[in-house]
C-alpha cells in the first residue's frame, strides 16, 4: 500500500514522521500526507474520511496548517453513525474555534444531536458546544441545553451544566432562564452533577443579581446541609482524596457560600456554624485539607462580621506560616494582607512569625512578608519592628535590599515617635544600604536635621563616625558633608553632647580631611563633589587656620572636567582670596528648611479639600467639590508654577537646601521679600544651567577697578534684578561691586503690616488689579484651628461682578469657607469684600499652612481668572 495514500492508518503516518532525522524530512512527509488527504477530499472518499481527519488532527498538533480539512468535520458530524460523529466532533473542537465563520454551518447539526435518542451522541454534542460555543450559538441552543439539565442520565446532566456555564459566560442575559434548573441541581446526590451544578450557580450569581437573590432566599439552607453532610460523611473510596471526602466539592460549596454571604448578615449567620465546623475538623496534614481550610478562611473573611470566626481564620493562617511548603506560606501571607483591614489585632499576634518570613530564602515570600510587615507597623510597635528590619538589612541579599530599604525608610518617616530616633534609624539605613536609598529620602533627612537644633551636634558627630567606614555610600557621604559644612564648628567644639553618646575629639584638620577625601574619590559623582565644594567654602569661614589648605583643595577643582565644578571652584576661590571681610556673612548657617513645603513638593499632586460660597457642589473623581462656574482641576496642582516637580534630581534639590528660587515670582507672593536674598543664595546654587551663567566664568578673571564697570561677576549668578534693585545712587562706587555692596545695601521692606504682635496681617495675594489680605485669630478651644478673615480690594477703576473666591489645601488641613459679604467688588477704595475661612491643621506645630487660591470675577462682561499659591503664612499657625 502506498505509504501516503488515503487508506494508510494513523499509526503508519506517525511511524513515518518519527523516523525523520531532520525537520526538513518531517516537513516533506507532512507535505506528502497533506497532498494525499487533499486528493481524498476532492474525490469525496467516504470510506477513509474519518481516518484522514484523524491524520489532520495529528498534523494540526504538530503545528502545520490544516484549514483545508475543516469542512470534513462538518461532513462527519452530519453522518448518522456514532464512530463518524465522534471523530467529527473531536476534529471540530480541535481544528475550529468560535471565531471561525464556518462554525455557523454546524449549529443545526448540533441542535439535532442534542435531541438525539442516543445519549452518547447527545454527550458529544454537549462537549463540543461547551468548548466552542459562540454568542450566536448560545442564543440558538440555550433551550435545548436547559432541557437537558433534567435529563435522566447523570452524565448528561453534568455535561449540560458545564455547557450552561459556557453559555452564561458568553451571553449573561440568558442566566435568568437557568435559575430554576440550576437550583434543582443543588439537590443532586451524584457528586459529579452536584459539583457542576454548584459551579453553574457560582457563575450565575456573578452575572445576575436576580439569580444571586434567588439563591440567597432558596438555597443557603440546602447548601449548608450538603456541606455538613459532606464534612461528616464516612470514608467513601469513590470520592476520597488523602482521607478527605471530595475536597473539590468542599471548595466549590465554600466559594458559593462566600458569594451568597457577602453583604447579607442573615445569610452569613446561617452559615457561621458550618464554617466553624469545617475550620476546626478539617485535617491540615495533607494538601487537600489545606486547600479546604484556605477556602474556608477566604469565605470567613468575605462574609459579614463575626469576630470569633475571624480570629479562628487568622489563627489558621498563622499555622500556615509555620508550614514548610512555600506555596502554603505565600497564600497565607496574601490572605493576611486582606485580613489586616478586618482585624489587625489578631494579625499582630503572628508578628514574630511574619518577621521570620521576611528572612526566608524564597524571594517571593520575602517580598510578600515585607509588604505585610509594612501594614502591621503602628505607633506602638514601630521601634521593635524597625530594629528587626534594620538588623536584617545588614545580611540581606543584594537584590532584596532595594525593596527592604524603601520599606524601612517609609516606616521610619511615617511612624517616627521623635526626631532623635528618626535620625538614628536613617543613619543606620544610610550606612548599610546607602546606594539603595532614593534621593527624596536623604533630602527629607536633611530637612529634619535642620529642624532639630538641639540635635545638630549629636547628628554631625554621628555622621562623622559613620562616614569613616563608608566606602560607596554616596547618600551617607552627601548628608555628612552637608552637616559638616553647616555644623562643623559643633563637631570640633564637641557641643550639645547627649547622655546617650560618647564624646569624641575632632580637630579642624580632621574635619577638613573628611570633605577632602569625599571630593577626591574617583567614584564620587557631580552632586557629591558640588556639595563638598560648598562645605569647604563654609569651613573656610568657620576654621580660619585651615583656610589656605581649603583654598588649595578648591583651586584643584578648577581643572575639573565638569564645567559646573570648574565654575564654582573659580567663584569660591575668589571669595576665599578676595572677600574675606564678608565671607562669614556670605556663608552663614542655612535657615531652618520648611518641612511642610518640602512635603508638598515631595508628594507632587496634593489631595485637596475645596469648598465654595455657593452651597453644595457636585463631586468629581479626585474627591474635590467642583463648582459649576469654573473647572478647578488645575487649582489643586501644587507642582506647577513656583513649586518644582517631585522628581527633581540631586542637583535641583540643592536649590532647596540653599534657599534658591530662580522661577518667576508667583501671584500671591511679594517679590521684595525674596529679592534681597536671591543674590546671596544663587551664588551658592549648584544646578544653574551653564547658559545662564557662562559669562561669569570669564568676568571673574579680571579685576573690577573701574567704578563705572558693570556689576561684579558674583552678582551675575543671581536671577535678574528688578529695576528698583538695580537703580543705585550716583557715586556709590562701592555698591557696584555686589559683594562689597551687599552688606551696605539697605534691607528691603517686607510686605507685612503688623496689627497684632502674634498674628500679623499678611498680603496673601496681589496682582495689578486685585489685592487680598489675611487677618488671623485662633479659636480659644483649639490651637489647631485658625480663623482667617480675607479682605479683597479692587485696585482698578472698574467694577467687579460675580466675584467668587475658591481655595484648596493639602490633605492634612481641613478648610471651611463661610459665604462672602457680597459678589460685587466696587472700584478703587470705595469698598471691599470680606470672607471668613476656618482652617484646621492636624499637623499643628509640624507643618505650616499652605493654600492655593482661585478668584473669578467679571469686568465689563468679560470673565477674569486669577490664581496663585500662598506660602507666607506665619509659622506658628
Amino acid at each position: 500500500m502506498n505509504p501516503f495514500s488515503s487508506g494508510t492508518r494513523l499509526r503508519d503516518m506517525i511511524r513515518a514522521i518519527r523516523a525523520c532525522k531532520t525537520a526538513a524530512e518531517e516537513r516533506a512527509v507532512v507535505r506528502k500526507e497533506c497532498a494525499s488527504i487533499r486528493s481524498a477530499i476532492s474525490e469525496n472518499d467516504n470510506d477513509y474520511r474519518h481516518r484522514n481527519l484523524a491524520k489532520l488532527m495529528f498534523i494540526h498538533m504538530l503545528g502545520y496548517p490544516t484549514h483545508f480539512g475543516q469542512m470534513e468535520c462538518l461532513k462527519l458530524i452530519a453522518s448518522p453513525g456514532f464512530p463518524e460523529k465522534r471523530i467529527g466532533y473531536l476534529g471540530l473542537m480541535l481544528l475550529l474555534d468560535e471565531r471561525q465563520e464556518v462554525l455557523m454551518l454546524v449549529t443545526n447539526s448540533i441542535k439535532q444531536d442534542l435531541n438525539h435518542t442516543n445519549q452518547y451522541i447527545v454527550g458529544l454534542a454537549l462537549c463540543a458546544l461547551g468548548n466552542i460555543c459562540s454568542a450566536e450559538m448560545a442564543r440558538d441552543l440555550a433551550p435545548e441545553v436547559e432541557r437537558l439539565l433534567q435529563f435522566r442520565d447523570p452524565n448528561i446532566r453534568k455535561k449540560a451544566a458545564l455547557c450552561s456555564v459556557r453559555i452564561i459566560r458568553k451571553v449573561p442575559d440568558l442566566a435568568e432562564n437557568f435559575i430554576n434548573s440550576a437550583a434543582a441541581l443543588l439537590k443532586e446526590k451524584h457528586h459529579g452533577v452536584l459539583l457542576t451544578g454548584v459551579q453553574l450557580c457560582i457563575d450565575m450569581s456573578k452575572v445576575s443579581t436576580e439569580a444571586l437573590e434567588y439563591f440567597k432566599m432558596k438555597s443557603i439552607d440546602g447548601l449548608v446541609k450538603v456541606l455538613k453532610d459532606l464534612s461528616n460523611s464516612p470514608y467513601t473510596p469513590e470520592y476520597d482524596i488523602a482521607g478527605i471526602t471530595d475536597p473539590l466539592l468542599h471548595i466549590r460549596l465554600l466559594k458559593l457560600l462566600r458569594l451568597l454571604g457577602q453583604g447579607d448578615a442573615d445569610s452569613s449567620d446561617s452559615m457561621n456554624d458550618i464554617l466553624a465546623q469545617v475550620a476546626t475538623k478539617t485535617e491540615s496534614n495533607k494538601n487537600a485539607g489545606n486547600a479546604i481550610l484556605y477556602e474556608c478562611v477566604a469565605t470567613i473573611m468575605s462574609i459579614e462580621d463575626n469576630g470569633g470566626l475571624r480570629v479562628l481564620a487568622i489563627n489558621i493562617l498563622g499555622r500556615f506560616l509555620s508550614s514548610r511548603d512555600n506555596n502554603i506560606r505565600y497564600v497565607a501571607l496574601n490572605m493576611l494582607m486582606k485580613a489586616i483591614s478586618l482585624d489587625s489585632q489578631a494579625v499582630q499576634r503572628h508578628r514574630v512569625t511574619i518577621l521570620e518570613c521576611v528572612k526566608d530564602s524564597d524571594a517571593s515570600i520575602r517580598k510578600r512578608a515585607l509588604d505585610l510587615v509594612y501594614l502591621l507597623v503602628n505607633e506602638n510597635n514601630v521601634k521593635s519592628l524597625t530594629k528587626e528590619l534594620v538588623d536584617y538589612l545588614e545580611v540581606s541579599d543584594q537584590e532584596f535590599k532595594e525593596d527592604l530599604t524603601a520599606k524601612v525608610c517609609s516606616i521610619v518617616e511615617k511612624f517616627s515617635p521623635e526626631k532623635l530616633w528618626y535620625i538614628d534609624q536613617m543613619l543606620k539605613v544610610l550606612s548599610e544600604a546607602g546606594n539603595y536609598v532614593k534621593d527624596d529620602v536623604w533630602h527629607a533627612l536633611i530637612v529634619v536635621i535642620s529642624n532639630a537644633p538641639n540635635l545638630h551636634g549629636y547628628t554631625v558627630r554621628s555622621l562623622y563616625k559613620a562616614v569613616q567606614t563608608a566606602e560607596h555610600q554616596e547618600p551617607l557621604v552627601r548628608v555628612a558633608v552637608w552637616c559638616i559644612g553647616e555644623y562643623g564648628e559643633l563637631l570640633v567644639r564637641n557641643s550639645g553632647v547627649l547622655d546617650v553618646e560618647d564624646p569624641i575629639t575632632v580637630t579642624e584638620s580632621e574635619t577638613v580631611d573628611i570633605v577632602e577625601a569625599a571630593i577626591r574619590r574617583n567614584f564620587s559623582d557631580l552632586t557629591t563633589r558640588a556639595m563638598c565644594l560648598i562645605a569647604l567654602l563654609k569651613l573656610s569661614s568657620h576654621f580660619p587656620s585651615c583656610s589656605k589648605r581649603i583654598n588649595d583643595i578648591v583651586r584643584h577643582q578648577k581643572g575639573s572636567l565638569f564645567l559646573e565644578l570648574q565654575q564654582r571652584a573659580i567663584e569660591f576661590n575668589s571669595i576665599i582670596e578676595k572677600h574675606e571681610k564678608i565671607r562669614s556673612e556670605l556663608v552663614e548657617r542655612m535657615p531652618v528648611l520648611d518641612e511642610a513645603t518640602f512635603s508638598s513638593r515631595r508628594a507632587g499632586s496634593v489631595t485637596a479639600a475645596l469648598s465654595t460660597s455657593h452651597g453644595p457642589s457636585p463631586k468629581i473623581p479626585n474627591g474635590v467639590a467642583k463648582p459649576t462656574s469654573a473647572p478647578l482641576v488645575d487649582l489643586l496642582d501644587f507642582s506647577s508654577d513656583d513649586v518644582p516637580p517631585p522628581g527633581s534630581s540631586g542637583g535641583d534639590f540643592l536649590h532647596d537646601l540653599l534657599g534658591v528660587d530662580v522661577s518667576p515670582s508667583p501671584q500671591g507672593t511679594n517679590p521684595a521679600q525674596k529679592s534681597g536674598t536671591d543674590v546671596l543664595m544663587d551664588l551658592l546654587s549648584i544646578g544653574t544651567p551653564p547658559s545662564q551663567s557662562s559669562s561669569s566664568t570669564f568676568d571673574i578673571l579680571s579685576s573690577n577697578q573701574d567704578n563705572t564697570s558693570s556689576v561684579d561677576v558674583l552678582g551675575a549668578l543671581a536671577s535678574p534684578l528688578t529695576p528698583a534693585q538695580t537703580s543705585l545712587p550716583a557715586g556709590s562706587s562701592s555698591m557696584m561691586d555686589l559683594l562689597g555692596g551687599f552688606e551696605a545695601s539697605p534691607s528691603l521692606p517686607a510686605v507685612v503690616e503688623t496689627n497684632d504682635p502674634t498674628y500679623p496681617t499678611i498680603v496673601a495675594f496681589e496682582s495689578s488689579s486685585l489685592k487680598v489680605t489675611f487677618n488671623f485669630s485662633k479659636e480659644p478651644s483649639s490651637l489647631q484651628t485658625t480663623i482667617i478673615e480675607a479682605q479683597f480690594m479692587n485696585k482698578s477703576p472698574n467694577l467687579y461682578s460675580n466675584f467668587v473666591f475658591q481655595a484648596a489645601v493639602p490633605k492634612f488641613l481641613q478648610l471651611h469657607l463661610d459665604p462672602a459679604s457680597g459678589i460685587t467688588l466696587p472700584a478703587g477704595s470705595n469698598g471691599y469684600i470680606t470672607q471668613k475661612l476656618k482652617v484646621s491643621n492636624s499637623q499643628h506645630g509640624k507643618k505650616a499652612l499652605v493654600m492655593r487660591i482661585r478668584i473669578n470675577y467679571k469686568v465689563n462682561d468679560k470673565d477674569v481668572l486669577e490664581e496663585g499659591q500662598i506660602n507666607n503664612f506665619p509659622r506658628d499657625l
